[in-house]
């Protein structure tokens, strides 16, 4: 009769010995089935479209494919369809609102665009902005811009300037609520002080054929009086005709302030229609004619924007 520790020490050594043929030999179980992968692992996100092939045209917003967003119904508008690296609505890759911006455009995307901003005054003068604006869209949702800027005052003299403009987004389309984009520029002057602007840009759709964005802005001066302005843009647009023409409404609250005397708040809210006219796919003209109803405010102050995709 072997003794217990004996019992043991033979089943080790037999334990070791069958280890050993198994590394000299191994046992070979053959291929192993490939299972799916659960449908909760699958990532939400919209598919990549596909790469051009080489020499093939640059394709413009409105040519772009439509991507399948899983769990998104597909809109029967197209100007609602998803398209682009971000699957963004094809609506934000052309400015809708004149005053409020919404997004980034899709990578690639290279835009010129005119600008005609009157003010008229409480006293009967006027005075008035106009703009020339590149955009381009780049990759990981950035987008530049950069203008050239001629202030026109009440006595009629101008003055020279440029905006460059940086927008990134903080996510592909849906991911976060309301859409962030952060956005900055900064403003040069011929003879007026320099300015720096930071945004804040919301915006999504409420429903079919809504479509809405707000900023939140402030304003900085660097130098002379420092007149800071802060303020909120809005805009809701209704789609009248796909792709065509929409409408709606747009607002302008600005409060501003000087250096030494920042307690005390000019207040200027301006509101009014807003509409979006598309004779041609590259062509879109936005009109805005805000009118003020506070005593800071002008009287009227009109937004004309004038679009082309090239």
């Amino acid at each position: 009769m072997l003794s217990k520790n004996t019992s043991l020490c033979l089943s080790s050594l037999l334990l070791l010995v069958s280890v050993s043929a198994f590394a000299d030999d191994p046992f070979d179980l053959g291929p192993l089935p490939e299972l799916p992968t659960p449908s909760y692992l699958l990532a939400d996100e919209p598919p990549a479209p596909p790469a051009p092939a080489p020499g093939s045209p640059r394709l413009r917003s409105y040519e772009l494919p439509p991507v399948n967003v899983v769990g998104q119904k597909p809109s029967d508008l197209r100007e609602e369809d998803r398209v682009g690296s971000y699957g963004q609505p094809r609506w934000t890759a052309t400015r809708r609102f004149p005053n409020t911006r919404v997004y980034v455009v899709p990578e690639g995307k290279i835009e010129g665009e005119l600008w005609f901003i009157p003010r008229f005054l409480h006293s009967g003068e006027t005075n008035g902005r106009y703009l020339a604006e590149i955009e381009y869209g780049l990759p990981n949702r950035f987008q530049v811009d950069a203008y050239y800027r001629l202030d026109i005052n009440e006595a009629g003299d101008g003055q020279n300037g440029a905006q460059f403009e940086v927008r990134w987004a903080l996510a592909d389309w849906g991911k976060i609520l309301f859409n962030p984009t952060l956005y900055v520029e900064y403003i040069a002057h011929e003879d007026d002080p320099d300015g720096v602007e930071f945004k804040l840009l919301l915006g999504d759709e409420l429903a079919p054929r809504w479509h809405w964005g707000v900023n939140f802005v402030g304003e900085f001066e660097t130098g002379g009086h420092r007149e800071y302005t802060y303020e909120i843009d809005g805009g809701i647009s209704y789609t009248i005709v796909d792709e065509k023409f929409s409408a709606g409404a747009e607002t302008k609250v600005e409060f501003i302030s000087e250096h030494g005397n920042r307690s005390n708040y000019e207040t200027s809210i301006l509101v009014g229609p807003s509409v979006q006219w598309r004779p041609v796919p590259r062509l879109s003209v936005n009109l805005a004619p805000l009118f003020g109803i506070t005593p800071d405010s002008a009287t009227a102050r009109v937004y004309l924007n004038i679009g082309w995709e090239f």
